[in-house]
């Protein structure tokens, strides 16, 4: 095997499937398109062809264009039977020549499986990068889930991927907060030992003054100008605000299974020049216009239309604003990695617009790949932090937690409290990331505690009950096999149940490759729905510890290979895959 088949029991169907089908696609006339190969519906085969886009090509219906080509493709190697059906090309493979390639694989590789080769390319993946005023409320939380997420997924098909939170601390709502922190006297706020939630009163005590008093807003403009200028007291104390607050952040995502690899302050670009060089290039551009002292881009002929068209980058008194600054952010990317994406709330979709023409003026010809989210809201609205109408992580943790206590409590009672409370933990957490991860980003949520905290059907608990079950298996078994016993084992799985588990194990690594390839990581959550619901079933119908002799050995070579499987996929999706429950 090459290195690319042993980490993908899949890779030589694929691709002998793919040959097969070039040379048919000449025999009927085409022999420029691209083949692309899908998951048929269950029982239709392994791998599908859509003939759709060749019937205008082939003036032909896309049933006769699928009945032509698989007439003249004869199954052999990894290819058990090809067929025609609804406009596709059907291929079904060797199953045992997967089975064996697939268990061989699974139990070599371990907590390995499912990770494909390196690809020696360098992502950073800037995600979560909220102003580092207040808590994270439940809206951008989806952010960190999306952004960890992907990165888990990516790293595990071969990519080298840096994560990073870009840090706004010198931007206007960060100089209003530690403008209050300096000059207002405040009671302790609620969980006021956590940083992110100890200057909140501040912060909105300040807004509604700037709203309100003109002087104070006039101050916070003089502290804004004084930390673009590098007024070494304002620097220092709206940094130790800023770290204070994102220290109380990082403490929420960690209890998410979620460590960022790197953070970049927005106030280096200040400090070190590179935003007075990006300033320059851009008002030496023919875009460069002024109005009253300001200077914005004219963006009107890079398809930006309205009010919209003018971009501006220094405000009247010469000061810099937070679009100057993430472009020479992005300059900075760039130079550090081969890919740069950015997660981002679909509010940004114009800002990305703005920010490409910016980089086309300034001579950049490199892009980052934006990851777009829809907001999560309330079903009463949107949230606020200024207002004050959130539901905070914090409070979404410990409720899924509590709650998950209380389940945990009634099935589980013969347990020690501390075991119970860890379970809780577990089950509760991972109940909050997968309820989120497994919507497709692009859709809206409008945030139900029941639902979010669901514990049957398609849920997290689902998921780890399921690999507890298979730990247990495991656990009970006198022995364990290993991946030398997989070609034995192969041809003993002949019940359906076990051929479709199994079919789910060998089709994980093509599944990550796919997501990491979309920035999908939805899809992943929903392939390891899959995977539980099927290893239930074959639980439920397929005796394992009761079987005897060759089959006992087979059927737990099968367990052992679907409990990586679920415990990687897990593991991709932040979730704890636990041994017990």
């Amino acid at each position: 095997m090459t290195e690319i088949e042993n980490h993908d029991p899949f890779a030589v169907f694929r691709r002998e499937a793919e040959r097969a089908l070039s040379a048919a696609l000449v025999e009927v006339g085409v022999d420029d398109t691209e083949i692309v190969l899908e998951k048929p519906p269950k029982g239709m085969g392994d791998l599908g062809f859509p003939c759709f886009p060749l019937a205008k090509i082939l003036k032909m219906t896309p049933n006769k264009i699928a009945e032509d080509i698989a007439s003249k493709i004869t199954p052999n190697g990894t290819i058990d039977g090809v067929e025609a059906k609804g406009g596709y090309v059907n291929f079904h493979v060797r199953f045992d020549m997967l089975a064996k390639a697939t268990i061989s694989t699974a139990l070599a590789a371990r907590e390995r499986f499912g990770s494909g080769p390196s690809k020696g390319v360098k992502v950073l993946l800037e995600h979560t990068s909220v102003n580092p005023t207040g808590p994270m409320h439940i809206g951008r939380a989806r952010n960190p889930i999306i952004g960890d997420t992907l990165a888990r997924i990516m790293r595990l098909a071969g990519y080298d991927v840096l994560t990073e939170f870009y840090v706004n601390d010198v931007g206007r709502q960060v100089a209003t907060m530690t403008w209050g922190v300096k000059n207002l006297t405040i009671g302790d706020a609620p969980n006021g030992g956590k940083g992110d939630h100890r200057f909140v009163p501040y912060y909105r005590e300040a807004h509604k003054k700037c709203e309100e008093d003109p002087k104070v807003l006039e101050e916070v403009n003089a502290l804004l100008y004084k930390l673009e200028h590098g007024d070494p007291e304002s620097v220092e104390l709206n940094r130790k605000t800023s770290e204070t607050v994102l220290e109380g952040m990082m403490e929420s995502l960690r209890r998410i299974n979620i460590r960022i690899d790197g953070f970049t302050w927005e106030s280096r670009f200040v400090e070190n020049g590179s935003v007075d060089k990006v300033i320059s290039k851009l008002r030496q551009s023919e875009y460069c216009h002024e109005s009253d002292g300001a200077q914005h881009l004219e963006l009107e002929s890079f398809g930006i239309t309205g009010r919209d068209t003018k971009w501006v980058f220094t405000r009247s008194d010469g000061t810099s604003l937070y679009t100057t600054r993430d472009l020479a952010y992005h300059l900075d990317k760039f130079s550090r990695s081969d890919v740069a994406i950015n997660v981002l709330g679909e509010d940004q979709k114009l800002g990305m617009q703005q920010l490409a023409a910016a980089l086309n003026i300034i001579g950049s010809d490199r892009r980052p790949e934006i990851v777009f989210y829809a907001f999560v809201s309330l079903p009463e609205g949107r949230m606020s932090t200024r207002k004050g109408t959130v539901v905070t992580l914090d409070d979404l943790m410990d409720e899924a937690v509590d709650m998950a206590y209380e389940e945990v409590r009634k099935r589980r009672s013969d347990l020690p409290e501390e075991r119970m409370r860890e379970i809780a933990r577990t089950v509760g957490l991972g109940a909050l990331r997968y309820n989120i991860a497994r919507i497709q980003a692009e859709k809206q949520i409008v945030f139900k505690w029941e639902e979010a905290l669901n514990f049957e059907g398609s849920s997290a608990p689902f998921l780890q009950y399921a690999h507890a079950r298979a730990c247990s298996i495991l656990k009970k078994a006198d022995s364990k096999p290993g991946p030398a016993s997989a070609d034995a084992c192969a041809r003993k799985l002949v019940n359906h149940h076990e051929r479709e588990l199994l079919k789910l194990v060998a089709a994980f690594p093509m599944v990550i490759g796919e997501c990491a390839e979309t920035r999908r990581p939805h899809a992943l959550a929903a392939f390891t729905q899959d995977l539980a619901a099927q290893f239930n079933q074959f639980y439920r119908y397929v005796p394992v510890l009761k079987a005897e002799g060759d089959v006992i050995e087979a059927r737990l070579a099968l367990v052992e290979a679907a409990r990586w499987t679920l415990r990687n996929a897990l593991d991709c999706l932040g979730i704890d895959a636990p041994e017990e429950m």
